[in-house]
């Protein structure tokens, strides 16, 4: 009877061990969570990305083109729905777009002991609580880009970047927001005005005085989201809400076309109106403005402006936009006559959270400025034709690891040229068995009037160590044929991106990419150092 009790003692000390070692090493690590957004703007100079909620987004980081998993854009900016970023060179982005924010995990600090101390009651004094709470956002990164050709000249270049976004400074009514960027390209021989091996933008850089909680004004380079289009404004800027509705004017100067530095040549001045609607169920913004931009005193520009936003019952995303030129100069004959030159709407529904879909339609014109480029209007008016495109996507979940997108895009215009059919999809697979991560597939193909381009890519991405190593592998298939040429040209990719979070505000990451085709073989090397506060 003792031995049958020593034995089932005996087993039943086995199961417990094995049941507690498959819960301590049998468990896949848990992927960093992600964020989804849309590309609703793109300018020559910034990228406009519509999130649900922004509030754990960091300005400063990245957004990875969802797909391909490479990073295209960094956030200089945010609203409480949207964020506006650079795009990364090499990388080409389309209205429509989806990109993934990976959220940094939050790592817990060590808690210090403290002996404890003599508990004294304190007599409490009531405060008057503050109208406004400082909030300090930010960060500071150093990256290098190499690439090393075997039959063409390398290239590195290194690049500092500071973000801030200070909100009412020890609970004041000042704010200060900035975004520089600071490359130098390395090894740079042949330099001039234009191109130059050091460069310093800055694309932010402004102080905001909420002078009473409807009357707020902002002095410095700033961008504003309510006429994104007009990009970064020298000057002043002052708002006004009275209750729903809201009244804007702005003075200053364009930045110059050329270095991107102040031009107190280029006066830019203006208004806008607009009403904002915010409820549980309807959210909408919509602004008319009206624009002059001059260029050494003489008009270079006129233009009315209209954008609206909207999200009905969370499931509906409208977004309109437009530009209407009033004023042109051609042979010294000045004329008011109406000239669309910027139309882009788009719309996205969620049927559930398995499925949504969005569709879009853009047609623009060359904008013309007048003085700036006096002496090629006739030859640009010539050329006067609207370049049109629509797109169709959808998204959608089948099970509860996997999901899959597909999108079809047409580029046109009235004579026939510069035509494009483009053809897109993928599917992920999360929480894959044994090995754990995702793995996406994608393939892409293009058909022009000079050229039908087929890319096909594979990747795996995983996260180690509790979320703060993240790891991605992929190889990339391109194969382009030239209508005018006979020889078809096929590339291949291969390469890996990991980022490390050293601690909760500190990250360090690396990509590498090897690309060979034909006789060649070119190198990308970028690495990252990322400190937040």
């Amino acid at each position: 009877m003792a031995i049958n009790k020593n034995m089932r003692f005996k087993v039943s000390f086995f199961i417990s061990f094995v049941a507690l070692t498959y819960n301590i090493y049998g468990q896949d690590p848990v992927p960093a969570p992600l964020l989804s957004g849309e590309v609703s703007f793109v300018t020559t100079q910034n990228v406009y990305v519509k999130f649900h909620d922004t509030q754990a987004i960091i300005i400063g980081d990245s957004l990875r083109l969802e797909g391909t998993g490479n990073s295209c854009l960094v956030i200089k900016n945010k609203s409480t729905t949207s964020c506006v970023c650079t795009v990364v060179e090499g990388c080409t982005i389309q209205k429509g777009d989806v990109v993934i924010y990976r959220i940094p995990p939050k790592i817990p600090e060590k808690k210090k002991e403290t002996p404890r101390k003599e508990v004294i009651q304190p007599i409490i004094e009531l405060e008057e609580k503050p109208l406004y709470k400082e909030t300090i956002r930010g960060s500071v990164s150093a990256a290098s880009y190499n690439t090393i050709n075997s039959q063409r000249d390398d290239r590195h270049r290194l690049v500092g970047r500071l973000s801030m976004n200070a909100e009412h400074i020890k609970g004041s009514k000042f704010s200060l927001n900035t975004y520089l960027n600071y490359q130098h390209i390395l090894g740079l021989k042949d330099t001039s005005s234009y191109l130059k091996n050091s460069l310093l933008r800055i694309y932010n850089l402004a102080a905001h005085y909420d002078a009473t909680p409807t009357l707020s004004l902002t002095l410095g380079r700033n961008i504003n989201s309510k006429i994104s289009s007009l990009g970064a404004i020298d000057g002043l800027q002052v708002e006004k809400f009275f209750g729903k509705q809201y009244f804007g004017a702005i003075a200053g100067f364009r930045p110059d076309i050329l270095d991107f530095g102040f031009n107190s040549n280029l006066l830019q001045y203006g208004g806008y109106v607009g009403t904002l609607t915010e409820g549980a169920s309807l959210y909408s913004q919509t602004t008319l403005g009206f624009i002059q931009q001059q260029n050494s005193g003489e008009i270079d520009r006129r233009y009315a402006y209209f954008q609206h936003t909207s999200t009905i019952f969370q499931n509906l995303n409208l977004f309109s936009s437009l530009e209407m030129d009033l004023y042109s100069k051609l042979n010294e004959v000045v004329s008011n006559n109406i000239r669309l030159t910027n139309l882009y709407l788009s719309a996205r529904y969620r049927f559930s959270r398995k499925f949504n879909m969005m569709v879009s339609y853009d047609s623009r014109k060359r904008i013309l400025y007048y003085e700036t480029f006096q002496t090629e209007v006739e030859r640009l008016l010539d050329d006067d034709v609207a370049r049109q495109g629509a797109r169709a996507r959808i998204n959608f979940r089948p099970f509860k690891n996997i999901f899959a997108g597909a999108s079809y895009s047409k580029r046109f215009q009235n004579n026939s040229e510069n035509r494009s059919d483009n053809i897109y999809g993928f599917i992920t697979l999360s929480k894959l068995p044994t090995i754990g991560g995702r793995l996406s597939l994608s393939y892409n193909m293009n058909e022009s009037n000079y050229l039908k381009s087929n890319v096909a890519a594979i990747r795996h991405s995983n996260s180690y160590l509790d979320g703060r190593l993240n790891a991605d592998f992929y190889y990339r298939f391109v194969h382009y044929h030239y209508t005018n040429n006979l020889n078809p040209l096929s590339q291949h990719y291969v390469g890996t991106n990991l980022s490390y979070y050293i601690d909760r505000k500190l990250m360090f990451s690396i990509s590498g990419e090897m690309t060979t085709y034909d006789q060649e073989n070119n190198y990308r090397i970028y690495s990252r150092l990322v400190q937040r506060f």
